[in-house]
């Protein structure tokens, strides 16, 4: 009766999976409910939180280099260095780009990027989001999203469980169909929380709510034209969105061995 004993497992693997997905989704549909009720009286995103539900810290560290540089604050040389200009810091994380620069005034880009990414100005930012509802709580455990790849990894030890079952020898007078029908339970409980997940779950980005996910869709409706379009559409698509080769390659370029 080894069998049952993978049977067992398997009910375990599925049904741990599916109760955490489900009440990752409670959760998470609590916190939306919230967000949007306090959306309808919220300010417009500012750039910063734009550029953190887009792309999270490392792009609100870009965007900010990229504003400081098309005011000619910040020298971003096609080689990768940045240097400081004016060491005056219009808000605190400004301030953050230039302390991670450091007091030579001048350093690599990558590293500034990542210094400024994990600045404490960047972590309040994120905590004001988290309790707007606007951002997906840090923690990878805490998401719909972890939730989903739970479930798939335990659909998949379930058919690798039931398949490892019908190889083994059976008792005699247990037919493997029966077997196969056991192991089927926990396969379809799994399989029917991913299907209801695609259809019902509101979908998630690995930074942005789907009330954070709105916010951000209204941004890209706006007419573009200006320098506050040019940022907004940094802070949304990244590095990517930048026409100009020179500051492109500024954040593109990599060391040569």
């Amino acid at each position: 009766m080894f069998w049952v004993l993978l049977l067992l497992l398997a009910w375990a693997f599925a049904g741990s999976a599916c109760t955490r997905l489900c009440l990752a989704a409670v959760r998470a549909a609590a916190r939306d409910a919230a967000a949007a009720v306090d959306q309808e009286r919220a300010h417009a995103l500012t750039l910063y939180e734009a550029a953190f539900l887009s792309g999270g810290p490392a792009r609100v560290a870009d965007v900010t280099m990229v504003s400081m540089a098309r005011q000619r604050r910040l020298l971003l040389a096609h080689t990768g260095w940045a240097t400081v200009v004016d060491p005056r810091g219009h808000d605190e994380i400004e301030q953050s780009v230039i302390g991670a620069i450091g007091p030579q005034g001048q350093s690599r880009i990558q590293p500034v990027r990542a210094r400024a990414a994990g600045a404490e100005a960047v972590r309040r930012l994120a905590g004001r989001l988290e309790r707007a509802g606007l951002a997906v709580p840090d923690g990878a455990a805490t998401t719909v999203a972890a939730a989903v790849r739970q479930v798939r990894a335990g659909a998949l030890a379930v058919a690798v469980l039931g398949a490892s079952a019908l190889l083994l020898p059976l008792p005699t007078g247990t037919p493997r169909l029966l077997v196969g029908l056991w192991f089927a339970l926990p396969l379809i409980l799994s399989l029917s929380c991913l299907a209801i997940t695609r259809f019902e779950v509101q979908p998630y980005s690995r930074w942005a709510s789907p009330a954070g996910l709105r916010l951000l869709d209204t941004l890209t409706r706006r007419p573009a034209g200006d320098e506050r379009s040019f940022l907004t559409s940094v802070a949304v698509r990244g590095i990517r969105a930048i026409g100009e080769p020179e500051l492109r390659a500024a954040f593109t370029h990599r060391d040569q061995p």
